[in-house]
């Protein structure tokens, strides 16, 4: 059972926009987003420890992909209650449960600083949210005591301060969409060093010191999924690209984009790599 406070005392700052929007299209992108870095989030859960039977909050569920993954993990004798901000989005997320047959979700619209929880839960997930909240740390920290003692604590967000390291002479599409997201979302508000700052969160927190991972995904294959992932980001983006006068939908050429990405792939022969993040685990201990 949750109550929801109508304001926040965690946060004295605007958190960022959110980048990619709230349209239909991110919807998909989500969904799409979980194709490319869902095995990576299942890695984390799996070496953080989370097992069936276990009772876990997941912190901005989007389109309930990291939910189901949970859900299977923790099976019908646990439980995963996601969160979101977006009322809109859960509806979908509730579709696809019920279509996968899932009796052991519950989707909650709100602002997870916000809501109390009758008990607590053997784990907390977040999956690419606290780089959107204007104080991480004292969030992370509020969202603990949903935690009981020896809990599991296990979040991934992006790193985009490496993202600069993968630009080369010969992939100049690739460092002009590397720069653009780079601005788009320094524009925007959200922590570019997220995915680094996961250690420093934990330990403020009173955690154990986490144990991390650095991911990336990387391709090259013509059929690889990511170039045209890379193109539903950009289609996203553009609407702030544009507002912040960072680019026109001219310039990025939503259209042909993956298309382009391959190209400069084959010629270049460097692969494409998507954005960097960190996976990051660990035990609360009181």
């Amino acid at each position: 059972m949750t109550k929801n406070r109508s304001e926040n005392p965690n946060t004295s700052r605007r958190d960022a926009t959110y980048t990619l929007g709230r349209t239909s299209h991110e919807t998909t992108r989500l969904i799409e987003q979980s194709r490319i870095y869902g095995e990576s989030t299942h890695r984390l859960c799996k070496r953080a420890g989370i097992i069936k039977g276990m009772r876990v909050l997941e912190i901005g569920s989007g389109a309930g992909d990291v939910t189901l993954t949970l859900a299977e993990l923790v099976g019908p004798t646990g439980q995963v209650v996601g969160v979101d901000i977006n009322a809109d989005i859960l509806d979908t997320a509730r579709q696809r449960a019920a279509d996968a047959g899932l009796r052991n979700t519950e989707f909650i619209a709100g602002d997870a600083r916000n809501l109390d929880f009758s008990d607590q839960f053997d784990a907390i997930v977040g999956r690419f949210v606290l780089m959107y909240m204007a104080e991480p740390t004292k969030a992370f920290a509020k969202l603990m005591t949903h935690v009981k003692r020896g809990g599991i604590v296990a979040f991934q967000e992006p790193e985009y301060t490496l993202y600069p390291a993968i630009q080369h002479p010969r992939t100049p599409l690739m460092n002009q969409l590397i720069t653009w997201i780079l601005d788009v979302f320094a524009h925007s508000g959200a922590h570019l060093d997220m995915g680094i700052g996961l250690h420093k969160t934990f330990v403020d927190a009173g955690l154990p010191p986490p144990t991390m991972h650095l991911e990336s995904p990387i391709g090259a294959a013509k059929t690889w999924a990511g170039y045209r992932y890379m193109a539903t980001i950009f289609q996203s983006l553009l609407p702030l690209l544009e507002k912040y006068n960072l680019a026109t939908a001219e310039e990025v050429g939503v259209d042909t984009l993956a298309a382009r990405i391959r190209q400069e792939v084959d010629t270049s022969k460097r692969p494409f790599f998507l954005p960097p993040h960190i996976t990051a685990y660990s035990t609360r201990r009181s």
